[in-house]
């Protein structure tokens, strides 16, 4: 697939997934189910599914058993 939807088009799980991911890219680390699952409070299995989506749509980048976040163009300038 490796077709980005529209932002307002993912759910609020997968809203909340990639927020987590986000979060931990800022500082510098890949996200793992566990430590996404940990952040969001949603059960592994729902996190490894949103997570496998996203990746699948183009929003993160599956590296090893991690995520991060995949190419995008929000550059911003001030």
């Amino acid at each position: 697939m490796n077709e980005r939807r529209d932002v307002q088009a993912l759910s609020g799980v997968d809203t909340a997934v990639y927020e987590a991911v986000s979060g931990l890219a800022v500082d510098g680390r890949r996200a793992t189910v566990a430590e996404v699952a940990h952040a969001t409070a949603l059960p592994e299995e729902t996190v490894r599914r949103s997570l496998d989506e996203l990746a699948e749509a183009g929003w993160l980048k599956a590296a090893g058993t991690a995520y991060v976040l995949g190419p995008h163009g929000w550059g911003l300038e001030y």
